[in-house]
């Protein structure tokens, strides 16, 4: 399978550049994956089509901000930091741009001098490990020296921070937000549970996988990076106790699919679990655990199209996206959602 095949125009007046006033107030297209029927909502009327019984499962992770902007030490050279994740205590996994000025034993100076990092090594993917020192705590330093790591296709500045995070976030550590979830208020929430559907929660930090476009012309050949989940003894027993009991497991986002997935190829069913995953989900794939799917809509050509692609057909997906982009509806990070059902 070609990654072409997974192509798409779309015009960049449809790319989202700010999140609308009201979350629950964004378009909602539905997506039948077994007849390829579209229908037009807002995504309010989500609890319409969420049934008693079924569990709606959401990641809580929070993203921290990771973007850091910096000089080489001696050097007046702008240097920006994207952190991906942390490997231990103050060594993290960065991105940094323009990678060929820093090499091993540079250091970095961010906030004049209040936080410097130091060079440890170049990976292989390119990416940079640094260690980081500073006086203080870490997290008060990012809260005062770091942005928002928006992706590059939003041009204009985010004046709230909390509307690049989901209104449950709750566990720090990603570079992304699982964007899936930024349409829900807590009011919607309660609302979906006072109709007796279960809401759990797992987090999975959103890391270099979604930034990183698929290069190679087979998709097979594509290598995921890992990112780290967890999942508790609560939330697998509430979903277990779904599918036993014939209700639908409703995922919130790719990340959530991706976590409950790679649990559900280890175990059968969903355990307690913590660990890595680099699940790398296409056309072909057989889902162990979702029934459905809540979703932005996706760039061209990448993984996490490739993902709804696997649930809905690549054929059904293309038609629906043909049909969103015909009737104007914003599309990626900021954009507004689908419900594959």
């Amino acid at each position: 399978m070609k990654t072409e095949d997974f192509y798409y125009d779309l015009p960049e007046e449809l790319i989202a550049q700010y999140p609308i006033e009201d979350r629950e107030e964004s378009r909602l297209l539905l997506l039948d994956k077994e007849t390829g029927n579209i229908e037009d909502r807002i995504f309010k009327d989500i609890i319409d089509y969420l049934h008693p019984g079924d569990c709606l499962v959401l990641n809580d992770t929070k993203v921290i901000p990771a973007r850091l902007f910096g000089n080489r030490e001696g050097k007046n050279e702008r240097i920006e930091f994207l952190l991906l994740r942390r490997i231990e205590n103050d060594i993290w996994e960065t991105l940094v741009r323009p990678g060929k000025k820093v090499k091993p034993g540079n250091r970095i100076v961010f906030g004049n001098g209040i936080l410097v990092a130091e060079v440890l090594s170049i990976e292989e993917d390119g990416t940079r490990k640094v260690e980081f020192k500073y006086k203080g705590i870490f997290e008060e330093m990012l809260d005062k020296l770091g942005e928002m790591p928006l992706p590059p296709y939003i041009k204009e500045k985010l004046e709230d921070k909390e509307r690049y995070q989901t209104v449950y976030s709750k566990h720090e550590g990603s570079a992304a937000a699982p964007t899936a979830g930024l349409h829900f208020t807590k009011e919607l929430l309660n609302k979906i549970k006072e109709k007796g559907v279960s809401i759990s929660y797992l987090t999975l930090h959103v890391g270099l996988g979604t930034f990183r476009p698929v290069k190679v012309e087979n998709i097979e050949e594509h290598h995921m990076h890992s990112e780290y989940y967890e999942v508790s003894k609560e939330a697998a027993e509430m979903i277990n106790r779904t599918k036993k009991d014939g209700g639908r497991v409703i995922a919130v986002g790719t990340t959530t699919t991706r976590t409950l997935e790679t649990i559900g190829i280890l175990e059968g069913k969903i355990l307690p679990k913590k660990g890595w995953t680099d699940i790398f989900i296409y056309p072909g794939y057989d889902f162990k655990i979702i029934d459905g799917l809540i979703t932005n809509f996706h760039l061209p050509e990448s993984t996490l199209l490739m993902l709804v692609s696997a649930l809905a057909g690549r054929d059904n997906i293309l038609m629906a996206y043909k049909h969103a982009i015909e009737n104007r509806y914003r599309f990626f990070s900021f954009g507004d959602a689908m419900f594959i059902k």
